[in-house]
This record gives C-alpha cells, structure tokens and sequence, in this order.
C-alpha cells in the first residue's frame, strides 16, 4: 500500500513543471565575473529576476565562485565582507540599483534594464560602458594578503557597443 502511494505521488509530481515547486521563484543571469592571475577560479555576479523579469527587493545581486573544474562555490564570511561580496545595494529607481563591491569601493556600479536585459554600467576610460569581466593581476606573498599589482575593467561602451578596457593601479 504505502509503495502505491509513493509511486502515484511520483506520477502527479511529475505532471507539474517543475517552476511550480521553486522554492524563492527567482531565475538569474549573468552580470560580470572576476578572474584572477592566481588560479582558474572566477567569481561570478548575476541578476536575480522575479518571474516578471524585474528585480526583486531589496538585494537583487548574487555572488559565487565558479570553481577551475566547473563546480559552483559560496563564498566565506571573509571574502564576502572584505574582498568579493557586495557592502551595498541601493535602489536607484524601478530596476535600477547601484551596487559597491567590498574589494573596489571606489568603482561605483550600476545595474539597470537596457536593451530588455540587466547590464552592469560603469564608467571604463571615461566613458559609460556595460562591465563584462574585472581581471585582477596579484603577487602571492609568503605572509598576508596578495599584493595587488593592477586591475583590468573590461566591458563594452554603451553608445557604440565597442570593447574598452581600463587599468587600474590601486596605489
């Protein structure tokens, strides 16, 4: 009796599409992602969107590290506070939030609706661009933290959908 039971609840579950039993209701898509000269693992940034395609309230950002053999990882309390997460997100305007990350305070990014997808806007050479990666190139010292070296900003300008780049010396 009890394995009927099983089986025909498999059955009905089966029926559904499976949106139905999500739990937050939430989909994403990428943003940017951060490679580093240390290893092949990235973090990566992605809009969280409600089923209306909108963001959701009030932390539209989620941050994890897509590991060298594919695999995804959350960051730790440490890299979440002081290097890769994110210490603000504030709402500008419907589907418009500006976003500071822990390790590059002084980048200010925005995230909005352009072209009926979210893009990650900053300001690369002077010119408004849609952020597509950060390269972060370190010296692994035996003690402490890695020296940073230089920070690449890598996107696309707005205006003419060109590449730009820009480095960053962070003395």
């Amino acid at each position: 009796m009890r394995s009927s039971f099983i089986v025909l609840l498999l059955i009905i579950l089966s029926l559904f599409p499976r949106s139905i039993f999500a739990v937050s209701g939430l989909k994403t898509n990428h943003l940017f992602f951060i490679e580093r000269s240390k290893n092949k693992n990235l973090v990566q940034y992605d809009i969280r969107l409600t089923e209306d395609r909108d963001l959701p309230d009030p932390s539209p950002i989620s941050v994890y590290w897509i590991l060298g053999n594919g695999r995804r990882e959350e960051l730790n309390s440490i890299e979440r506070k002081y290097v890769y997460g994110i210490v603000r997100q504030e709402k500008l305007a419907e589907n418009k939030f500006r976003v500071i990350l822990a390790g590059l305070k002084g980048l200010e990014i925005i995230v909005e609706r352009l072209n009926d997808s979210f893009k990650a806007m900053v300001s690369i050479d002077g010119r408004e661009s849609i952020l597509e990666r950060i390269y972060i190139k370190s010296e692994e010292k035996l003690a402490g933290p890695p020296k940073i070296l230089y920070i690449d900003l890598f996107g696309r300008t707005k205006e003419t959908g060109l590449p730009i780049k820009e480095r960053i010396d962070p003395k």
